[in-house]
Parts: structure tokens; C-alpha cells; sequence
């Protein structure tokens, strides 16, 4: 069965007065038909920018080549007006922030019906009511009286979930989540993972989760691609990542979140600080931070190879691994 969405080689660069930044470079991942790839990284790695430039979201001084196939249609080549027959419908986005993605001004029923109008075709009287519908779906405790409320009367969480339920309502074949429980409580978090996991397997939707939190992973994915100074560096199932990480940066990751069954008195972060895209380091980007570092990485960017069976990764130390030592 083909991937619901397959990247070929997706480069994003941003003209600056006097340079070029390369926020993505030579992105390849495939996603298929309901499953979940966690796309993990610390800020600046490339990850979300990946995403919006899928959906058309960039700025002027942006340039975006490669390819990203919705079935036969590549996003990346389409009009403006094109892409917006997609958006929404077929591919669907979930923002960091609710409160800057819903319009403060209208009621919620205005802004999820408007989805419907859109792209259904619908009448406001039935886009209403399936966006009450679809409110109730996601866990929102009376939704018709919620449907006229605002989006300053919602507290966090229910934001979360209106913006949710404003991207399920076409059931769509792809959801992006941009940090979908950032800034929410731990007992939020675990509703909306909960929500996630109960949704795809009720609309078979493929889910792209973007985040940092690899708790967030472990619990919703099902396989991993973790990207380091805008390129992908490791790649496979969540369960070989987690367990069986082949690449330095994703140990460092991995060591840096606490863990209930350590009882730490405190967490082993990654040395140093992301590199700047602008000033990547020689050699390998993650090599200043590495402690399996050698003059090869110092010299040559590791290209992206097999690592074992659906597994990839961009390094040249081949022995086994700790952090700080050779296993």
C-alpha cells in the first residue's frame, strides 16, 4: 500500500540581507495511512518549518524546492488557490498557540462552520450543526453552549480541543500537531494524547505530531524522525529509538527527559547550546556537543544511511553507545 504522503529531498532556505539560512535540508520521510511519526527535536532543528512549508505557510524572503506527494499531487507545485482545495480538507494543522490561531472576534460555531462552508459545501444552519457535533466528540462539555462562547472563555485546554475538532471536521487524510500539550497541565496532556490516539482510530487519520517531548512520543507514536540543524539524523520505530538508539544526539534526548523508573536527583541534559543555521559547525552539527566525536565528524556531514531494518542515521561511529563513553 503507498504512503499517504511521501517528501522527496525538501529544502527550505530563507534569504537574509547578506546570507541564506537552510532551516530544512534535504528532508526524506514517508507517512503512511494511519499511523503516527513523532518528529522530535530541540528548537530550531528544522521540524516545524518542514510542516508549514508542506502547507503553504512560509514567509516572502522563503524559497522551498523537493517534493511532498499527496497521493499524485505534489503540494509543493501547486497555486496558492490549488493548495487551498487541500488545506483543510486533506490536510489538516494544529497550532502551537489556539489563542493567536482562533479569531478572537467570532464565536466558535462562525469559525468551525466556516470550515464546513468551505470545503463541504454546506449550509451555516447544518455546518453548525456538525461543528457542535464534532465539539462534542472531542471531549467538550456542552457544546452548543460552547459553540456561542468566544475563544477568551475557554480555558487552555478546551482551545486545544476546538482546534482539534476545527481540523477533523472534513476528516482529513493528514493532521499536523505542532507542540499540541505544550503549556498545558499533565492531566490535559494525557486527555489530549488519549483524545489523539481514540481519533485515529476512529477516522483513520495519519498523525504528525511535532514535538520535544519525548513522553509525548512514547505514549501516541509509532515511529520517530529526529532532526538536528535542519536534517533528519536518525530515523526508525519509537520502540528502536527508545530503546536502541543509534545516534548521539537522540541518546542525549533521551537522557535529558526524566524517566520514573530513574529517580534521578537530576537529569543528564545534552552540553552546549543548538548551532545557529545560520553558523552551522564543520563536519557534522552535532559534533561540538558529541562525545563520540572523532576527526571524520569534524571533517564530513554524515549522510543519512541504513542502520538495520527500517532504521537510518546520519553517523559515522559504528560501535555501541552511552552517553559520555563508549558502551
Amino acid at each position: 500500500m503507498a504512503p499517504v504522503l511521501t517528501v522527496k529531498d525538501l529544502t527550505v532556505r530563507f534569504a537574509l540581507h547578506q546570507s541564506e539560512v537552510v532551516a530544512v535540508n534535504n528532508l526524506n520521510f514517508a507517512l503512511e495511512a494511519g499511523d503516527t511519526l513523532a518528529v522530535v527535536g530541540e528548537s530550531g532543528s528544522g521540524k516545524s518549518q518542514a510542516f508549514l512549508a508542506l502547507m503553504g505557510l512560509m514567509a516572502k524572503n522563503s524559497t522551498v524546492t523537493g517534493q511532498a506527494l499527496l497521493g499524485d499531487v505534489d503540494l509543493l507545485n501547486l497555486s496558492k488557490s490549488a493548495l487551498n482545495q487541500y488545506r483543510g480538507r486533506d490536510v489538516a494543522m494544529i497550532f502551537q498557540d489556539p489563542m493567536t490561531s482562533l479569531n478572537p472576534t467570532l464565536r466558535l460555531k462562525q469559525q468551525l462552520g466556516e470550515v464546513l462552508v468551505r470545503h463541504k459545501r454546506q449550509d451555516k444552519r447544518e455546518a453548525e450543526r456538525n461543528a457542535i457535533a464534532m465539539l462534542e466528540r472531542v471531549g467538550i462539555p456542552e457544546p452548543a453552549k460552547r459553540a456561542n462562547a468566544y475563544p477568551h472563555e475557554l480555558s487552555g485546554g478546551m482551545r486545544q480541543r476546538v482546534m482539534i475538532a476545527m481540523a477533523l471536521l472534513c476528516q482529513p487524510k493528514i493532521l499536523i500537531a505542532d507542540e499540541p500539550t505544550t503549556a498545558l497541565d499533565v492531566t490535559v496532556q494525557a486527555q489530549m494524547l488519549d483524545l489523539f490516539k481514540s481519533l485515529r482510530e476512529d477516522f483513520g487519520t495519519s498523525l504528525v505530531l511535532i514535538t520535544h517531548d519525548l513522553g509525548v512520543v512514547a505514549g501516541v507514536a509509532d515511529r520517530m524522525m529526529v532532526m538536528y540543524g535542519g536534517r533528519a539524523v536518525e530515523k526508525g520505530s519509537v520502540d528502536d529509538l527508545f530503546y536502541d538508539p543509534r545516534h548521539p544526539y537522540t541518546l542525549g534526548l533521551l537522557h535529558s527527559t526524566p524517566h520514573i523508573a530513574k529517580r534521578a536527583a537530576r537529569l543528564d541534559p545534552i552540553q552546549g547550546m543548538p548551532p545557529s543555521l545560520e553558523h552551522l559547525p564543520k563536519g557534522c552539527a552535532f559534533n561540538p556537543r558529541c562525545a563520540l566525536s572523532f576527526d571524520r565528524c569534524l571533517a564530513e556531514r554524515p549522510p543519512l544511511t541504513e542502520a538495520g531494518e527500517g532504521r537510518e542515521k546520519a553517523c559515522f561511529y559504528e560501535g555501541p553507545i552511552a552517553y559520555g563513553k563508549v558502551a
